[in-house]
């Protein structure tokens, strides 16, 4: 069983930056591909970003590209989005997700979801 816990959001000034955790209490973190979605107040969920299961691919959405990256740690279960130069649009719930297979940006793909984490960036 995968069970996500996001943590690291919080209130922030335009350009900080923010890490946000996801750690899996499952067994089986290291077979599967791990990606960070987001939904902003009144919007759609997005992609924001995905890793493999080996770590050696990782993908973004264009509007994140060169600011945020994912990482994993696999002998902590534990998958990272660092956040740098953070602007008022990345304002959000950030969510991490996971699915036993390779990388997807498409969240059906995923089988199992964290609970959420607030960012917010102020201007």
């Amino acid at each position: 069983q995968v069970q996500l816990v996001e943590s690291g959001g919080g209130l922030v000034q335009a350009g900080d930056s923010l890490r946000l955790s996801c750690a899996d209490s499952g067994r089986t973190f290291s077979i599967y591909a791990m990606g960070w979605f987001r939904q902003a107040p009144g919007k759609e969920r997005e992609f924001v970003a995905a890793i493999s299961w080996s770590g050696s691919n990782t993908y973004y959405t264009d509007s994140v590209k060169g600011r945020f990256t994912i990482s994993r740690v696999t002998n902590k279960n534990t998958v990272y989005l660092q956040m740098n130069s953070l602007k008022p649009e990345d304002t959000a719930v950030y969510y991490c997700a996971a699915r036993p297979a390779l990388c997807s940006w498409e969240q059906n793909e995923y089988d199992y979801w964290g609970q959420g984490t607030q960012v917010t960036v102020s201007s």
